[in-house]
């Protein structure tokens, strides 16, 4: 039997359900937000959970203009009485902000009148309406206007709603994907401020001061300070990724993911994939990243033995997380880090409504930041603002390693004078000099000693460390697990000197045992000949060095052979 197609990345609900895509049911998000009413309901979600594709369900849902059929079999189909009175029933203004990404103010504002033409281009038949005036038409058509100026924008939400209502007889539902994106942009390009009043304006007359509004519904990542941009809105209803109500309709949750795997004959790779792209907790609901499952399941099923990758690294440039490495100087910070990193939980005082410009300026903040944008996850219930705060899975772990990598090659740079001394005790033989260097450098970073991964990719991390170190020579020559003799070495260094050759082989000393590791590791680079590489290069000195680390600490050892 020919199985449905995968829908990675399509967030078009139509589009979705007439060809012929997998459908995870979150119809039940309708039946939920009518059921337990509010006029403007903010829900907040990090990135890749689902949002947009909520959102169209949405708008087919009420829109008038929609084929209703792709609701046959779905959850809410089965609530008859909601989809006699709602399905179909109410015009609908539907928009995403995410698009407005500029470096300027004006870039950006030209942006989002194409985005307000759009919306407003979807119902020319205005134009032809018996129920509007002359005047009327006139307005609207100002909104097709790509002159349009900031007044005109910024009413023009309640303008097209007024329109609408005057056209059908009821009242508009409008829904706004991604709220929070043009303000993101703006902050991180010096244009904030501009950005903030204007979407403020928008907002404030399309939710507050609209007597043609039925009800709104907003995404985003973030809760934005009320303060801020809601000012005056009192009929908002805010749903975070705290908050039960809601929980189980952005993400995946077990059962989905099991009938996804099940499905396309990938059962088996369960566990893997909970591993790697599980651990959020939303309200009470334990949820997977859609993005991630989908992605991995696209590999599986063609190959079950595919190793699961970073997917979400890729969709973003983790800004959140690079920010607050760099400013996790104090060593209380860097050994909350390392908790987190090694699979703990700590606790922490969460604030979910800030103001982009609030954002970084503290750690306190930025940790409210990381666990808004899914970097960390509840563990538990909340006491108050406290929450027990954890990495949620492997996926999120790696992007976390990886910053913390990056920031160290920056440091490592940054600091010439301590890389010289590292290279050259390296290249003379001074084993005592090159293990008080490098224990100097693992004293400074953020260390990884994760307790749930095997023994060989802590090992990696240290491995990491010293090619980080060693790359930043641009001079010499540095290869990672090159199969030489009869194995693969961890590290073949060439100084640029070309007389001198020098094999390093990495040890984890997971009972503590320094000593020992480095004489395992010395014996296994002996054993393997893991020279002969280097000899075949034509160099003529060899240095072999076994390093063993735990933690902070490590143990150098050199055992020198002349050729």
């Amino acid at each position: 039997m020919q199985k449905k197609k995968l829908p990675i990345g399509i967030d078009d609900f139509e589009k979705l359900r007439t060809d012929d895509f997998y459908y995870v049911d979150k119809t039940g998000l309708i039946r939920e937000l009518l059921q337990n009413w509010g006029e403007v309901n903010l829900l907040t979600r990090p990135r890749r959970f689902g949002k947009s594709l909520n959102i169209t369900m949405l708008e087919n849902f009420f829109s008038p203009e929609s084929n209703k059929r792709i609701f046959d079999g779905l959850e809410i189909s089965k609530e008859k009485s909601l989809c006699e009175e709602y399905m179909g029933k109410y015009p609908v203004i539907s928009i995403s902000l995410k698009g407005i990404d500029a470096l300027s103010y004006e870039k950006a504002f030209r942006m989002a009148v194409r985005i307000v033409i759009r919306a407003a281009s979807k119902v020319q038949y205005l134009t032809e309406s018996d129920a509007l005036s002359k005047n009327d038409k006139s307005e609207y058509l100002s909104l097709l206007d790509n002159n349009m100026d900031e007044a005109v924008f910024c009413d023009s939400l309640r303008m097209l709603s007024e329109l609408l209502e005057k056209h059908f007889g009821e009242k508009v539902v409008l829904l706004i994907d991604e709220y929070d994106v043009p303000l993101a942009r703006a902050f991180e390009n010096g244009y904030y401020e501009q950005m903030l009043s204007l979407i403020r304006s928008l907002l404030g007359q399309a939710l507050k001061t609209n007597s043609s509004l039925k009800f709104a519904v907003l995404t985003g990542c973030l809760r934005i300070s009320k303060e801020s941009i809601f000012t005056g809105l009192n009929n908002l209803k805010v749903m975070t990724i705290a908050d039960e109500r809601f929980d189980e309709y952005f993400g995946f949750t077990e059962n989905d993911v099991r009938e996804l795997l099940e499905y396309y004959g990938a059962a088996e790779c369960y566990d893997t994939i909970k591993k790697w792209y599980d651990g959020y907790q939303f309200g009470n609901e334990n949820v997977f990243c859609p993005w991630d499952v989908l992605n991995y399941c696209d590999r599986i099923r063609m190959d079950l033995s595919a190793q699961p990758e970073n997917y979400w690294i890729n969709t973003s440039d983790n800004h959140a997380v690079k920010q607050f490495l760099r400013k996790s100087e104090n060593a209380v910070t860097k050994r909350e880090i390392e908790e987190l990193v090694a699979g703990g939980v700590i606790i922490k005082e969460i604030h979910q409504e800030l103001t982009y410009p609030e954002m970084y300026k503290t750690t306190e903040n930025i940790w409210s930041l990381l666990y808004m944008t899914g970097y960390l996850t509840q563990r538990g219930k909340a006491e108050g603002r406290k929450m027990s705060l954890a990495i949620p899975n492997l996926e999120i772990r790696d992007i976390f390693v990886t910053q913390i990598m990056e920031l160290f090659k920056e440091n490592v740079m940054g600091d010439g004078e301590t890389l010289n001394r590292f290279c050259e005790a390296l290249k003379n033989g001074e084993a005592e000099s090159v293990e008080n260097i490098f224990t100097e450098y693992l004293r400074k970073t953020i260390s990884i000693r994760d307790t749930f991964v095997r023994k060989e990719m802590k090992e990696n991390f240290y491995h990491g460390i010293l090619l980080g170190i060693l790359g930043v020579k641009e001079r010499w020559g540095i290869t990672s697990n090159r199969e030489t003799g009869s194995g693969y070495a961890d590290i073949l260094v060439e100084p640029d000197t070309g007389d001198t050759g020098i094999v390093i082989e990495v040890k984890y000393a997971h009972d503590g045992d320094l000593e020992a590791a480095c004489h395992a590791a010395l014996e296994q680079a002996e054993d393997a000949e893991y020279e002969e590489a280097l000899l075949d290069d034509g160099v003529q000195n060899i240095l072999k060095y076994g390093i063993a680390c735990y933690k902070k600490r490590c143990k150098v050892m050199a055992a020198e052979k002349q050729i």
